[in-house]
């Protein structure tokens, strides 16, 4: 028998997200970031649940080779472009959009000869400073790009590093520097995520790019999905294999890290680190026992967690526990592991996971 780990998938709150992509930008073409397997999700269902989706985003040839293979016809655009300028006859061959974000690409291009012209988006460093063309070598790099004969058509991208945070002042200055540096020129605009989509009606332009959203998770630094009225798509999800009772001083787990301040119950549930659980989850780290909060106790071993079950007089073995999504916020739990939902929810190992697929 396998172990007892559920990914549950919530098709109809991945659709009520996309939904509230739409709301929040009526005007705008959509671009589905699924990428790192739809951050988890499972990127053939998620796909094939969002027909109204314009394009979809992904991280490399591989991504966009397995959504041709089941049948998606809307644009696919390499989000990091070519790694490679061998990779190039099959991303034409594909019909795939690529992001030019370096001279290195640019001439590699230059060089190439391909039997259909892709589609580029240029993307201009509008103050995230990791990838992008400088806004001053903006229109030498479009001139270049559309002089190219293996281009066909150029759009223009950006994305951006304070989107997270409602506070900060910096979104509206990196549009206005992505403005400055594309006037003039001729294309579609790409610059708003998943925080820009919701916070920032000015940075939609032609086309957004959620990521996050979609999945059910805030993008907004201390909030939650309830918060934005997203829903969680993922339901991580395990069981109890044994309830044990310890004595007051007992020490749990690995170094003696937790101590029992009384008598008590400590549930195991089958999930660890190797599962994708955060190792660094704190004592404390909110889980659910039969829909009731509770909290691990103890360090994260690779495939087990331990709980205190102090107020669970009626645990038993094979008893439900939820680890993040439907009742309990993966931000929160991401909180108490001192990282992000982004991590969480894109580290769920295959090893022994099963989905199950809910409307």
């Amino acid at each position: 028998m396998t172990r007892p780990l559920v990914a549950g998938i919530h098709l109809s709150a991945l659709k009520h997200n996309f939904q509230k992509v739409r709301q929040a930008a009526p005007a705008s073409k959509v671009m589905a970031v699924v990428k790192a397997n739809a951050y988890g999700h499972g990127m053939d269902r998620v796909v094939s649940a969002l027909t109204g989706a314009d394009g979809f985003g992904v991280a490399s040839l591989e991504e966009a080779s397995r959504l041709r293979q089941i049948g998606i016809q809307q644009p696919v655009t390499l989000l990091e472009g070519f790694f490679e300028k061998d990779e190039l006859a099959e991303i034409a061959r594909l019909q795939l959009d690529v992001v030019v974000h370096h001279e290195s690409q640019l001439s590699q291009l230059e060089c190439a000869k391909l039997a259909m012209p892709l589609r580029v988006w240029l993307k201009i460093d509008s103050g995230m400073h990791r990838l992008g063309f400088l806004p001053d070598d903006a229109i030498p790099a479009y001139q270049r790009l559309v002089h190219c004969a293996s281009v066909g058509k150029v759009d223009l991208f950006s994305h951006l590093a304070y989107a997270d945070d409602r506070r900060s002042g910096y979104t509206e200055r990196q549009l206005s520097i992505f403005q400055d540096a594309v006037k003039g020129l001729e294309g579609e605009c790409s610059v708003a995520n998943s925080g820009a989509i919701l916070g920032w009606p000015d940075t939609h332009r032609d086309w957004v790019r959620p990521g996050l959203m979609l999945y059910g998770i805030s993008p907004f630094i201390g909030s939650t999905a309830e918060d934005e009225g997203l829903q969680p798509v993922m339901t991580l999800g395990s069981r109890l294999i044994a309830v044990n009772r310890y004595r007051r001083q007992d020490a749990v787990g690995y170094g003696g890290a937790w101590v029992c301040p009384e008598d008590m119950d400590v549930g195991v549930a089958a999930i660890g680190y190797g599962d994708g659980y955060p190792r660094h989850a704190a004592s404390g780290t909110p889980v659910l026992v039969n829909g009731k909060r509770a909290g691990i106790v103890g360090r994260v071993s690779m495939d087990m967690v331990t709980i205190d079950l102090r107020g669970h007089a009626d645990a038993k073995v094979g008893d439900p526990v939820v680890l993040w999504g439907d009742g309990l916020p993966v931000e929160e739990v991401a909180q108490h592991a001192g990282t992000i939902a982004y991590e969480l929810v894109c580290s769920v190992a295959p090893r022994s996971l099963r989905y199950e697929i809910l409307e």
